[in-house]
């Protein structure tokens, strides 16, 4: 029997259709139901709405960038959303983000977001969590998502979520913008250039500029406020979420690359990125064993568990270097602080008696039998549901905090879509 002819209302657009994409051997008939929500989309040869349905994208940043992914991650009604930011609504968002409303300020921008963007499709599960990317989000999330996308405005946490989604082997999309320009680069590990791949070095020291001499984060140093207009996030947001919709149905993007617009003159090229084979981002765990621990377990507990498969001593690599403590030379005292370096300014160095600032105390790993392994992991500056790595005498082991995964995150298990 001859396939049905679809007849198009509004078929004046002038584009040539995309590539014919084989149906899955599953695919029924076509039936349009005026109903549907998603009607019109499921119209597209290639679109598998049931894919987008179990699809899982963590989402990194709710300003201006974010607002506008998210919104688009509703409409098209992505299954599951994480978004994660640390600061609040102010009066400045509501000339650039849709999701943000006056009576919002002082509210967590990612609670709002996910609060407006579920309001506009109540189909879509929004988990939201007001903290820092570095500090705050264990690997196993990055593990579980089938994309991450970046809407940042600092080298810092851009070069963290980069590292974190190459250690797991998870695609992500980056966009920068800046008055009416912008740009969108697609990454994919482990083959593809990566963030840091095209860091210069005049990158790396704008990122050492953020500390001072004794490694602590400069309060005075603010994240920078850049110039933006609301159309410009609009349009890489929509270039984020579409490059993120081809990664989720497995079709070909090029990797590697950078998008750039300007709007001045209303010019768009793609660039190749460099791809450095000694890149420090290039690194990837193997499958970790899964422990039913969380991280309020203290690291002896670790340990002990690491013990049946790895021979000692142990020692847990810290990824996040961990102040322990401001030492005052003048008044020859120490003020235990254990907080992650990035959580540690200048103004937590100054000593409360001479009022000079002391000299931080940073370890990068705990020896087992130490004082130190005393502390829970979550005081070693280890989020919950993370992936930590114990180092043996003979090797090394990684261990995913699974105890973690549905109190972090209100569900009994987060897979990938395969």
């Amino acid at each position: 029997m001859d396939e049905p002819e679809l007849t198009f209302l509004d078929d004046d657009s002038g584009l040539e259709p995309t590539e014919e994409v084989e149906p899955d051997a599953n695919d029924g008939p076509l039936i349009i139901d005026e109903d549907d929500r998603y009607s019109r989309l499921r119209l597209i040869p290639w679109w598998r709405q049931d894919r987008l349905a179990k699809a899982r994208v963590l989402v990194v940043g709710a300003g201006a960038l974010g607002n506008e992914v998210l919104k688009n991650l509703a409409l098209i009604g992505v299954g599951t959303v994480i978004v994660i930011d640390l600061d609040a609504v102010e009066p400045s968002n509501l000339s650039r983000s849709v999701l943000f409303r006056l009576e919002d300020g002082g509210r967590a921008k990612a609670e709002v977001a996910a609060q407006r963007a579920s309001e506009i499709n109540p189909e879509v599960t929004f988990h939201p969590i007001r903290g820092d990317v570095i500090t705050d989000l264990g690997l196993g999330l990055f593990a579980d998502v089938d994309v991450v996308i970046g809407c940042l405005d600092n080298r810092e946490a851009r070069l963290w979520v980069n590292r974190q989604c190459w250690k797991v082997g998870t695609p992500w999309v980056d966009s920068g913008i800046q008055e009416i320009q912008g740009v969108v680069k697609v990454f994919v590990p482990p083959d593809s250039a990566c963030y840091e791949c095209a860091m210069t070095a005049r990158d790396y020291q704008l990122l050492n500029v953020r500390y001072s001499c004794p490694l602590l984060r400069r309060d005075q140093i603010l994240e920078g406020k850049v110039p933006t207009a609301p159309t410009i996030a609009s349009m890489m947001a929509a270039l984020e979420v579409q490059e993120a919709l081809k990664l989720i149905h497995g079709m070909a993007v090029n990797a590697g690359s950078a998008m750039v617009f300007n709007g001045v003159t209303n010019q768009f090229y793609t660039t190749k990125l460099p791809f450095r084979e000694d890149c420090l981002s290039h690194e990837t765990f193997p499958e970790p064993v899964e422990l039913e621990l969380g991280n309020d377990a203290t690291v002896e507990a670790l340990f002990e568990l690491a013990g049946k498969s790895l021979e000692g001593p142990l020692t847990l690599s810290l990824e996040r270097d961990l102040v322990t403590a401001i030492h005052c030379p003048r008044c020859a005292t120490s003020r235990e602080i254990f907080r992650p370096r990035t959580k540690v300014g200048m103004s937590d160095a100054i000593c409360p008696t001479c009022h000079e600032p002391g000299r931080p105390e940073v370890v990068n790993a705990i020896e087992q039998g130490t004082e130190l392994a005393r502390l829970t992991l979550a005081n070693a500056g280890i989020p919950q549901y993370d992936i930590v790595r114990v180092d043996g005498a003979e090797g090394s082991e990684f261990y995913l905090l699974a105890s973690d995964r549905a109190l972090s995150f209100g569900e009994t298990s987060l897979k990938r879509v395969d």
